[in-house]
């Protein structure tokens, strides 16, 4: 019956009725009159609990508006739908015979405007403000109607369980609480990375060029410098007493030679070098362990103005291995990683296998294609990640056979612009006993070279 109300008067709502016999209004004698009537006929306890029932539905809160029509009392005379006749009243209890409206005013609500155009939302706001006034009112004044509030809601049943204690020979009740366990989720299984591998290639670039007449003079010059770097590496979190590393690199720079009437192009830079690592764990960050470099040229240089051969491959070519201890070092976010490996017995073996070159200009023996040694040899690296995008690298290595010591100092700080952008500073400082010193007195036997350059890279690993 009362579904059967609302409709009738969400249609009436719907059917865009704006007369004053369609206007809704409280009426506490007719509201009265009707309930009389309809609670005659009905037994005591069927009517009270109508009335509460009413109460109860008159002050609930709902998002949608016919489920305040089914609650609120609407006086509508003379208002029809086809041929169908709306009922004059709605249903609220008896406390609400003497209820005077207080309408608190919203100043952000505009009040009726007359206009047609708006009159349905300004009426819906002063419906909306009635029933505002109906929960205030039943809830603080009359709460003998209200079934239920927060005060007085009813506890949820407990449940208990018998608790036996052998060694007493007691019988405990105790509440049964159940804690909520949350849901786990299974993760997926990890697979073992026994070797970790990191490859590196970059082809970098310098370019300049200067006009004929340019005030300062000069020459044109293009430089080319590539790098192919690749190492991998045991995994010491699932093999803490082994230490392997090996690093294979290759280094190749070129620059045009516009001062050059002989050659079109000459070698700043032409490296292959392999080093590598093994140990056995000692103690802490100690191993056992053994060193060992290899390193040489792939093509044939030239000095300026001359196609007499520089140097060539394995001319010179140098093999370096040591027997000692290894220091291995990484902090905890794995930023800055630092190694020394100190070879107490070391064995050094130089080669020159190019019959146009002089083996001596590379301290071997005239008339020989080797030359072997014996000594120490110490190697240090530092790799620092300085930031996401700024990482800085430095290896030291030292060899002696008690006669003559060579040392290479190397550095590079790397700035990657993006996955295949990057800006390369490299300066390598050598120096060697045993080579002839230079013409410059400031630099006798001391050696230098640096390079900065930007250009295409780019880098995989597998962590």
């Amino acid at each position: 019956m009362r579904l059967l109300k609302s409709l009738l008067i969400v249609l009436s709502l719907c059917s865009g009725a704006t007369s004053s016999a369609q206007s809704m209004y409280f009426s506490s004698a007719r509201v009265k009159q009707s309930q009389d009537s309809l609670l005659e006929t009905m037994p005591a306890t069927q009517a009270q609990a109508m009335a509460l029932d009413s109460a109860w539905l008159a002050v609930r809160e709902l998002e949608e508006l016919n489920a305040y029509l089914d609650t609120i009392p609407f006086v509508y005379e003379d208002s029809k739908v086809g041929t169908l006749t709306l009922p004059n009243t709605l249903f609220l209890p008896a406390v609400y015979d003497h209820f005077e409206f207080q309408d608190h005013h919203d100043p952000f609500t505009p009040d009726l405007t007359g206009n047609p155009a708006t009159r349905w939302i300004e009426e819906e706001t002063a419906l909306a403000r009635k029933v505002n006034a109906i929960k205030y009112n039943l809830f603080f004044e009359h709460p003998e109607v209200v079934r239920y509030s927060v005060a007085i809601l009813p506890e949820a049943p407990k449940q208990y369980r018998a608790v036996i204690d052998p060694s007493k020979h007691t019988v405990k009740i105790e509440e049964n609480i159940e804690i909520p366990v949350a849901p786990t989720i299974e993760a997926a299984e990890v697979k073992k990375r026994h070797w970790i591998r990191k490859f590196d290639a970059s082809l970098q670039f310098s370019q300049a060029y200067i006009s004929p007449n340019w005030y300062q003079g000069g020459t044109n010059n293009l430089n080319m410098l590539g790098l192919l770097y690749y190492n991998v590496k045991l995994n010491t979190e699932f093999h803490p007493n082994l230490l392997f590393e090996t690093t294979a690199q290759y280094k190749l720079g070129m620059n045009n030679a516009p001062t050059d009437s002989v050659n079109d192009y000459t070698m700043s830079d032409d490296l292959f070098q392999v080093n590598t690592t093994f140990g056995l764990k000692a103690t802490g960050n100690w191993y056992y362990s053994f060193t060992g470099q290899f390193k040489t040229q792939i093509f044939n240089s030239y000095p300026t103005n001359s196609r007499k051969i520089q140097s060539a491959f394995m001319s010179p070519g140098e093999l370096t291995i040591g027997l000692g201890m290894t220091y291995n070092f990484k902090n905890k976010k794995k930023t800055l990683t630092f190694d020394a490996s100190l070879a107490p017995l070391s064995y050094n073996l130089k080669t020159c296998i190019n019959k146009e070159l002089d083996p001596t200009n590379f301290n071997i023996k005239e008339g020989h294609k080797s030359e072997s040694n014996f000594g120490s040899s110490a190697e240090l690296k530092l790799g620092w990640q300085i930031a996401y995008n700024i990482a800085f690298t430095s290896r030291v290595f030292a060899f002696t056979d008690y006669d003559s010591a060579q040392l290479d100092w190397e550095n590079r700080v790397s700035f990657t612009i993006n996955r295949f952008l990057s800006t390369q500073l490299y300066a390598h400082a050598r120096y060697d006993s045993s080579t002839p010193p230079c013409d410059n007195p400031k630099w006798k036997k001391f050696q230098l070279k640096e390079i900065l350059s930007i250009g295409f890279s780019y880098t995989f690993s597998t962590i």
